[in-house]
């Protein structure tokens, strides 16, 4: 069977407070997915359960070895996830809020590409 791609969606994610590269990185995905609807999934590429979709995410965020990969892959609800981890994104200065347990004055921002394939 071949591999084709049937949607990129992008995505950008923020963690304001906590400097969480997880957090930005799920929020990435979130946005990512959050406003999409996939009914060419069954109709076009005529598959009988949307686990069936292969769905990989590649996300770019400042300190890319904290991330932990299974939190950011349980925002898809759906399909055969995998994703890829890369040193990018951004830090911007902001202020630290001790109530919030901030460690620093960072924000974290983080992009995010997910991209559904289907097998035919």
């Amino acid at each position: 069977m071949t591999r084709k791609r049937l949607i990129i969606e992008m995505g950008m994610g923020v963690d304001q407070h906590g400097q969480e590269p997880t957090v930005a990185a799920a929020r990435a995905v979130r946005n990512a997915i959050a406003h999409n609807a996939l009914p060419g999934v069954w109709e076009v590429a005529g598959l009988s359960h949307p686990n069936e979709m292969i769905v990989e995410v590649q996300v770019a965020v400042p300190y890319p070895e904290q991330v932990r990969v299974e939190e950011v892959l349980a925002v898809l609800p759906f399909g055969q996830k995998s994703i890829s981890v890369e040193d990018g994104g951004m830090v911007v200065q902001g202020r630290a809020i001790a109530e919030l347990d901030d460690k620093n004055d960072e924000m974290l921002i983080a992009v995010a590409a997910v991209t559904v394939f289907v097998s035919q």
